[in-house]
């Protein structure tokens, strides 16, 4: 299994799309035997999703994610848990190792299909 969590500074970072950095953990069962802090390929619709497939992510924890991406990830078979609280990857992963890490509101209500126009969701302001 691979978990990816959109970082900045350690943290996780409250936009999918837009997140600086991806922190890959690959796990043996529930043993983490690998975690890499990625820069994340530029924010274009589909890339990050496309990436991620491509790295063999299996799970992304996310704050926030527009529906494109979200579509995109199931599409790939690839679990999506939005909403997670700001937290470390580490902390975020073991919460989700243990069962404890519950869905919570995906404050990015816009379509991202067009990229033309400025946008802003609640977890970016």
């Amino acid at each position: 299994m691979k978990i990816a969590i959109p970082t900045e500074q350690g943290q996780l970072y409250g936009h999918f799309g837009h997140c600086p950095q991806v922190t890959l953990f690959t796990l043996n069962g529930l043993d983490v035997v690998e975690v890499e802090l990625l820069d994340a390929p530029p924010h274009k619709p589909g890339v990050l999703p496309t990436w991620l497939r491509d790295k063999g992510a299996t799970v992304v924890i996310a704050g926030s994610m527009g529906q494109h991406a979200l579509a995109l990830l199931a599409k790939f078979g690839i679990r999506t848990i939005v909403g997670a609280p700001k937290a470390t990857p580490a902390e975020l992963v073991d919460a989700y190792l243990a069962g404890t890490l519950l869905e919570g509101e995906n404050d990015c209500h816009h379509d991202h299909h067009h990229h033309d126009h400025e946008h802003h969701c609640e977890s970016e302001r």
